[in-house]
């Protein structure tokens, strides 16, 4: 079964970390969402025969197209696909989008699963943050998509906040168990170039976040939630049993996907696209009849360390049989390389899988690349 993602190119207004292709303006929104429907015609046949398990609306801010736009896009989706009976139809939302006609009008169209926007329950952060919500309207909103019955939500949270402690951060968890929402995404703040944070940093305003005091962040938030039962099963996500976000899970998999609109990037098996990062060239050229994108034929290296590296993000870690599968060479490059690590706490081996410990997860990216074939 395959997944679907559509990009929604447009927010309210920009957070100071964020570095996603997006835009505030809404000028272009209904062009755009002519030329998405138009997408789907031409470039459904990347899943051809595929059942539809997953939808997901990212972003962006998704939440904020009307539900006769949701409704008209799923429309289109399902001229061309089938769906499965247990499809997850996720959408970001940011908590002062939220009301109760929307939920109940959405919730008829078929939307199975919310991913909220929270980042912080301290208004102090969210200030840092830029975001458009306090505090009370994320906890609001919280309650309002619980009594109304989805299947599942998510939240993220952002930790290493400048100016942020370990009680600061313990408050923000306090905050989501208390709420018994199922599932959490947590990131630790990254400050990439041009972004107002990375100015405010540089020129002094705010404190750059300690390396550190964000490694510790991360291994308390494994054992505080591990020990409320809650599954750490990726290195940046947590669920209480059957809440595990399907169409991310599939992604970490190596299940094909297809990626609808601007930036969004596409994945079967044996090639990656992705759409240009430009809403105004995207209306443009999808207008013209074709799919302004770029494509990458994957050859064996690249599909090894493709699962490498998404297989050790996960707690299902990388099977040394489908290394196997690679070849003689990969599999040898593979244990070879993992010893040292296996020796020094950082994997361990459960299953015949390779797995990353705790202490593993936090040098995720640096034993991903080690182990990597060029």
């Amino acid at each position: 079964m395959g997944g679907i993602y559509i990009h929604i190119p447009y927010c309210k207004q920009k957070c100071s970390y964020c570095n996603f292709y997006f835009s505030v303006s809404m000028k272009t929104k209904e062009e755009f969402i002519f030329s998405l429907l138009k997408e789907i015609d031409l470039n459904h046949h990347y899943l051809d025969r595929e059942k539809i398990r997953t939808l997901y609306f990212g972003g962006g801010t998704p939440s904020i197209l009307s539900t006769s736009e949701l409704k008209s896009i799923i429309a289109e989706i399902k001229k061309y696909f089938v769906f499965s009976e247990d499809i997850e139809i996720t959408i970001e939302a940011n908590p002062d989008d939220i009301n109760i006609d929307y939920l109940k009008a959405i919730k008829e169209l078929g939307i199975t699963r919310f991913s909220l926007g929270v980042q912080s329950f301290h208004d102090n952060e969210l200030k840092i943050l830029n975001r458009s919500h306090d505090a009370h309207k994320a906890i609001c909103a919280i309650e309002m998509i619980k009594n109304e019955g989805f299947k599942s939500t998510n939240i993220d949270l952002i930790f290493g906040i400048p100016g942020s402690t370990i009680t600061e951060w313990r408050k923000n968890l306090d905050f989501f168990y208390k709420l018994e929402i199922p599932h959490l995404s947590c990131y630790n703040l990254t400050i990439e170039n041009r972004t107002a944070i990375y100015h405010q940093i540089k020129t002094g305003k705010l404190s750059r976040p300690d390396d550190k005091l964000g490694a510790e962040m991360f291994v308390f938030t494994h054992d505080y939630l591990t020990s409320k039962g809650y599954d750490h099963y990726e290195i940046s996500n947590y669920a209480i049993k059957n809440n595990m976000a399907i169409h991310n899970t599939n992604y970490w998999k190596g299940e094909k996907y297809l990626g609808l609109g601007p930036s969004a990037h596409s994945f079967n098996g044996e090639s990656r696209q992705w759409n240009i990062s430009n809403v105004r060239k995207y209306i443009h050229d999808i207008n013209s009849g074709f799919i302004p994108m770029q494509e990458e034929k994957l050859n064996k290296n690249d599909m090894y360390n493709e699962y490498v590296m998404t297989g050790l993000r996960t707690k299902w870690g990388v099977d040394i049989k489908k290394i196997e599968s690679f070849g003689d060479k990969y599999k040898e490059h593979f244990v070879t390389i993992s010893e040292n690590y296996i020796r020094n706490g950082f994997i361990i081996i459960k299953n015949d899988a390779y797995i990353l410990t705790v202490k593993g997860m936090l040098y995720s990216d640096k034993i991903s690349s080690d182990l990597f074939v060029t």
